[in-house]
């Protein structure tokens, strides 16, 4: 039964187009051009725990000057141990911490790896605006 309505064309040159079938219609379906594809790009929480493990202990200007008029020196075993407090405090949720490393208190601000200031564990002091402690 032909619609009245329909127009086919029989002419030779529709017979040999290609033929659209439904496999060919697939969404998302990438032509393939023979080249290697591109290696996965990483997602985000991949690359941002790379940066967080891979940022170094950083010291502020203002804790450098205390560091340096209170004759105060660390040794790179004191320093690795501060960082693996720091990854404990992250663990915690703590954002800014009193770092207690042998003789050596270290206020940091536990996101950023900042030490903000530093003095010797016998000058008594106050520590303020901090939520956490480490003791290493």
């Amino acid at each position: 039964m032909t619609h009245p309505h329909l127009i086919t064309n029989t002419s030779p040159a529709a017979s040999r187009a290609p033929s659209l079938a439904p496999h060919s219609l697939a969404p998302n379906t990438p032509a393939s051009s023979g080249a290697p594809s591109a290696p996965a790009t990483p997602s985000f929480n991949e690359v941002l725990n790379r940066q967080i493990n891979n940022r170094q202990l950083q010291f502020s200007k203002h804790a450098a000057e205390r560091l340096s008029e209170r004759q105060i020196e660390l040794t790179r075993d004191q320093l690795n141990r501060v960082e693996d407090g720091l990854t404990r405090a992250r663990g915690k949720g703590i954002n800014d911490s009193l770092v207690l490393v042998d003789d050596v208190a270290l206020v940091v601000n536990v996101r950023n790896n900042i030490v903000i200031t530093a003095m010797s564990r016998q000058i008594e002091n106050t520590f303020t605006n901090i939520d956490g402690a480490v003791v290493v």
